[in-house]
């Protein structure tokens, strides 16, 4: 973990333009981070922290996606890891389906990789 979001990749992903961040009163409530491969956005993060959860902020970040890099892409993809019900409740109340599964690493949970058609 330490080595994906480490605080030199974070820098190189804000100075891309490639993170969003949801903020209430000044505070910053939540973060997205994504990139593109292809005409595909790959959704790395999507958090929101405990006190904004339920408040709409997640579900903003998620259409800020959708309407800026996602605009011109066929699909957003993205990971959860298997147990978190909430993630996947959201992301499912958002149209993303389950496409597969990966091996946890190191006897972690699974990767449970979903998808969002956005072209029809």
């Amino acid at each position: 973990m330490a080595e994906w979001w480490s605080p030199e990749g974070t820098a190189q992903a804000i100075a891309a333009g490639r993170v969003l961040v949801s903020e209430s009163d000044g505070h910053v409530t939540g973060v997205a981070t994504y990139s593109l491969d292809g005409d595909v956005v790959d959704l790395w993060k999507l958090y929101v922290v405990p006190a904004a959860q339920g408040t709409g902020a997640g579900a903003a970040l998620l259409d800020a996606v959708v309407s800026g890099p996602g605009a011109g892409a066929s699909a957003i993809r993205l990971a959860h890891l298997a147990g978190n019900d909430r993630a996947r409740a959201f992301y499912e109340h958002h149209g993303f389906s389950e496409t597969h599964r990966t091996a946890g690493e190191l006897g972690g949970p699974d990767s449970v990789w979903m998808r969002l058609p956005l072209r029809k």
